[in-house]
């Protein structure tokens, strides 16, 4: 008798980014538990408040269902904690959530020990308008999807691709949008630009308003830090040619590069040309395109999508990305097998023992 036998790999790493520390651990702990695992969680340096809050909350309900809360433990601090994690043999998988260049010192690490790795790193997404898109739709589109959370998602678009017959179009409707959204505190009414994480964060900003502008880019609107308490920047466009090195690059903020093309597969070329390939987005009515975009020659990203961002419907599928966003998967149906370990077994009932080589024992 020959069958498969799923069993708990026994303790799940778990480390967090700080622009979304509830549900990537979520995604991660909750499946990790059901499975059987214990979870060891280190949560973003910048937000221990919550780390420390919801690992409250976790440890609560196993207590009162008399189980010991250190099933589910936490850690605040920095790197070293991350790297105790990635370097300890008694933690069989590891989910990191950040950086590509940090996500790599990871994967090198648990490789070395033969660990498994579940990486979602950087991505760097692009939204395609087609000359066929219904053109409100896009805008509003590009607009939440492009300064939505100050442009602090994996899964903000950065660069939009539109098509050179509605360029100016585009161009003109979004820059007017743009003008119009509300900065200020994220929890008042109308509020769609909250503040960059921290001091650091405005900084990079600054220093990638400077970069975008040496290798040619063109502030459309936007690329300024606001003169007031906090970590306000304004939402910005640039013009910029597709070849500049800093589009290939992700900058953490609320910057959209635009640029233009002429065909479909100029299009999809340019969406693939970055080293990242998280998440993209077409904007067309024909089927045809829709169908090559998703297909073998369309779309190298991990999240394909058509007529809507590149940010918020994803919930529910198989969350990640393709290259230099990892290639792990969170959530979707088959995702528990990640947290398993997967052994093949063959029982015999019998006293014979059956051999292919057709040796005779006598």
């Amino acid at each position: 008798m020959m069958f498969e036998v799923w069993n708990p790999l026994g303790i799940v790493g778990v480390i967090t980014a700080f622009n979304f520390p509830c549900a990537v651990l979520g995604w991660n702990a909750c499946i990790a538990l059901v499975c059987g695992n214990c979870v060891v969680w280190k949560g973003a340096p910048t937000t221990p408040l919550i780390t420390i809050a919801v690992t409250k909350l976790v440890a609560e309900v196993l207590e009162r269902n008399k189980l010991p809360g250190a099933i589910f433990t936490s850690f605040c601090g920095g790197a070293d904690i991350g790297q105790a994690i990635a370097k300890d043999t008694r933690i069989p998988l590891v989910s990191f959530t950040g950086s590509s260049k940090v996500g790599l010192m990871v994967q090198q690490t648990v490789n070395e020990r033969f660990g498994k790795c579940l990486l979602e790193l950087s991505g760097n997404n692009a939204i395609i308008v087609m000359d066929d898109a219904d053109i409100k739709l896009a805008v509003r589109s590009i607009l939440f999807a492009a300064v939505g959370t100050a442009g602090q998602r994996c899964t903000t678009c950065r660069r939009l691709f539109l098509h050179e017959s509605i360029y100016a179009d585009v161009l003109d409707q979004l820059i007017g949008v743009y003008k119009q959204v509300k900065i200020g505190n994220p929890l008042e009414k109308g509020t769609l630009v909250g503040p960059l994480h921290t001091p650091t964060s405005v900084e990079n900003f600054q220093k990638g308003i400077s970069v975008i502008k040496s290798q040619g880019g063109k502030i459309l609107t936007g690329g300024s830090v606001l003169e007031s308490a906090g970590n306000f920047v304004q939402p910005t466009i640039v013009e910029i040619s597709p070849d500049a090195p800093v589009v290939k690059e992700e900058l953490f903020g609320p910057v959209l590069y635009v640029m233009k093309f002429q065909t479909l597969e100029e299009a999809i070329a340019l969406n693939n040309s970055v080293p990242q390939g998280l998440s993209s987005s077409i904007f067309t009515q024909r089927p045809g395109t829709i169908f090559k975009w998703i297909g073998p020659r369309g779309s190298d990203c991990g999240i394909v999508n058509a007529n809507i961002p590149t940010n918020g419907a994803e919930i529910g599928g198989a969350f990640g990305g393709e290259k230099a966003t990892g290639g792990g998967r969170e959530a979707g149906s088959d995702s528990w097998k990640q947290y398993m370990r997967r052994s093949t077994c063959t029982i015999n009932y019998g006293s014979e023992l059956p051999l292919a080589q057709g040796i005779n024992f006598g």
